[in-house]
């Protein structure tokens, strides 16, 4: 994983000069000179690139989603002995009692911690796979099932029988088989025993409160953050908003954002706006953008304001959902050194900081046409579906906006700081605390994105893959084309594949290839075919289905979409929601001013500012729907009581 580390005598590549970093001169910005020349020069942090032709070129690739299940957890109980000795080195009584305490002798341990110091990795404890026999015993079927009966009516019992007994047993009922079985070695029998699950074995042996104090996280106290990064939250909520869809301008439903909070200094880390409930995308997502540099993000929603925040958290605090305790999400986190701690059940004050800041964007919401508001009483008579007006795209930049240009801008009440300007100093430091330094920025964001992606798996056909009816192809898939499962025989099963795709965009699927771990760009086998979202397929199945459509493939779904962009000119032409009063809102007025205005001050009073979001024409003699008597007072107090 390359990496940009803006320090004092870094060395990197700058308009394609080699450069070496002097010292640090704000969140974006560095100081470094020319090393041909000497001359200093002032360089943004997101133009530096790595000096190694091959790191710059490097493509995505895998190490550590492809661990199996099993190996994986050996390696994470392996870190589990070690976390005692890795606390106190040179302490060798740590040592003697992990030897004893886990039946291993002090050269396994010395060993795990030599690989764990190479790498600083849990990955780097996992075995290595071996060629032979792998996966294939060589005992008859009688001999395999006396080793699993004995294991499992003498070792996973509460009488917590031990290795030799097992062996003993197996012995004996080979001796008594008829006819006999020649007896399994004690090597083999031990093997099979150290081959089970642990958490499992301590569960049949000890007892499910043993098994949960072993191998779950700790849940204590939640500590106050002392510098950025040291700790983030992370949360869901649904928005108290109706949104409209990019082509008929039609209600469409609530959104669900995820979203990360620094609570140092309360920046808003990263985000994630779909109409799809919390899941293992939304999640993986948000945590990417936390991740990443948000100069394409803004760039991309056209937003221009400043959104300085990147790295990678000390601990994610998340809440008991199961969206946040997904495999993919805990190895990611594993890769990118985070430690992830939940959140206790029915104690919402451990995530006081995320939940107080959607609360607040909840409040600032209500302010936008087509909100529904917190309850029925607040709602009232206001008819939030025929006021709707924003899609999720126009939402998105809205809070971004927001996000960037009001929130992070404003005094908050209990740091007495605005959040950029406390993250800023944590950062870089003042005359009284030295800073943290800026993070490392991660240099393939694509790379970062597929890591918090989750999987899905595909059998290669002569057609190549197909995925929610949409066909692709690349020529890597050539030789996996009715390939079976290595090992299967010629009756077994078709080999499948691991693929990941982004959800906002379905032309690519990302091949990872068994082998070499790498990630391989997969196009649509039909390279004409638009670009399209998750939701907007989606949207076209629905249409074809309302059209009574028998058999839906991937001509129906694209002639479908292709229809619905040809009317998307017209049909915004046509929308209801869109009058004269909120076109004025969305075009003429400031954020700082939309927030704050009232009813007894007319939106017409107020002169024309920049533009947040692409006006949409409007028809003529429509009659408005949605005047400036409808606005509520917005009492910012709540923002202060943070």
């Amino acid at each position: 994983m390359v990496k940009i580390e803006a320090k004092p005598g870094q060395r990197y590549l700058y308009r394609e000069q080699p450069v070496r970093i002097r010292y640090t001169l704000d969140l974006h910005l560095v100081l470094g000179e020319y090393e041909a020349t000497g001359e200093s020069v002032r360089i943004p942090v997101a133009d530096l690139r790595p000096l190694d032709e091959a790191a710059r070129q490097t493509e995505p690739r895998d190490d550590i989603f492809s661990i199996p299940e099993k190996a994986w957890a050996k390696a994470e109980h392996r870190f589990s002995i070690l976390q005692p000795i890795l606390a106190d080195r040179g302490n060798l009584a740590l040592v003697d009692q992990a030897c004893q305490d886990n039946e291993v002798g002090r050269s396994t341990i010395y060993r795990w911690l030599k690989l764990y110091d190479d790498t600083g990795s849990v990955r780097s404890l996992v075995d290595l796979p071996r060629s032979g026999g792998k996966d294939k015993s060589r005992l008859g079927e009688a001999q395999n099932a006396i080793i699993t009966e004995a294991i499992t009516t003498h070792y996973l019992t509460r009488q917590k029988k031990t290795a030799n007994e097992v062996v003993e047993e197996v012995r004996r009922l080979c001796q008594q088989a008829k006819p006999k079985l020649k007896v399994p070695t004690e090597k083999t029998v031990r093997r099979r025993i150290h081959q089970l699950e642990e958490e499992e074995t301590t569960r049949r042996r000890l007892g499910n409160k043993a098994a949960q104090d072993r191998y779950r996280p700790q849940q204590g106290e939640l500590p106050d953050a002392e510098y950025p990064l040291q700790l983030v939250e992370l949360d869901h909520t649904k928005v108290d908003i109706i949104l409209v869809d990019e082509v008929y301008r039609k209600p469409l439903g609530k959104p669900y954002l995820t979203m990360a909070i620094d609570t140092y200094s309360r920046m808003i880390m990263g985000i994630h706006l779909s109409y799809d409930p919390p899941g293992a995308i939304g999640t993986g997502l948000c945590i990417a953008h936390m991740l990443l540099p948000k100069e394409t993000w803004l760039a991309k929603v056209g937003v221009e304001g400043e959104w300085p925040c990147w790295g990678v958290p000390a601990v994610l605090h998340l809440d008991n959902a199961r969206e946040f305790r997904g495999n993919m999400l805990l190895r990611a986190c594993e890769k990118y050194d985070i430690r992830l701690e939940y959140r206790p059940v029915r104690t919402p004050h451990y995530g006081g900081h995320i939940e107080r800041m959607m609360g607040h964007t909840m409040r600032k919401v209500h302010t936008l046409p087509g909100a529904t508001f917190s309850n029925p009483q607040q709602r009232g008579e206001y008819d939030s579906e025929k006021m709707a007006a924003f899609t999720l795209r126009e939402f998105e930049q809205w809070l971004t906006t927001y996000i960037t240009e009001v929130y992070h801008k404003r005094v908050h009440s209990m740091t007495y700081q605005t959040p950029y300007e406390r993250f800023r100093a944590g950062i870089l430091g003042t005359p009284d605390q030295p800073g943290t330094g800026l993070p490392e920025r991660y240099y393939d964001e694509r790379q970062v994105r597929l890591d918090f992606m989750p999987a899905i798996e595909r059998s290669v056909q002569q057609y190549g893959v197909q995925v929610d009816h949409v066909y692709y192809y690349a020529d890597v898939l050539r030789s996996y084309v009715n390939r079976r499962t290595p090992g299967s025989g010629k009756h077994g099963g078709k080999q499948l594949l691991t693929f990941k795709r982004d959800p906002r965009d379905l032309s690519v699927l990302y091949l990872l290839e068994p082998g070499t771990n790498l990630y391989h760009r997969i196009p649509y086998r039909n390279t004409s075919r638009p670009s399209i979202s998750i939701w907007e397929h989606r949207a076209a199945i629905r249409q074809l289905k309302q059209q009574g459509v028998a058999q839906v493939d991937e001509d129906s779904i694209f002639a479908a979409y292709d229809r619905m962009r040809a009317q998307e000119l017209a049909a915004v032409k046509k929308t209801q929601s869109m009058t004269p009063s909120v076109l004025r809102m969305l075009k003429e007025v400031p954020v700082e001013e939309l927030f704050m205005r009232t009813k007894t001050e007319p939106l017409d009073s107020v002169a024309p500012a920049t533009v947040l979001v692409e006006p949409l024409s409007q028809p003529e003699n429509t009659p408005p729907s949605w005047s400036t008597a409808t606005l509520q007072p917005f009492d910012d107090a709540g923002f202060y009581a943070l």
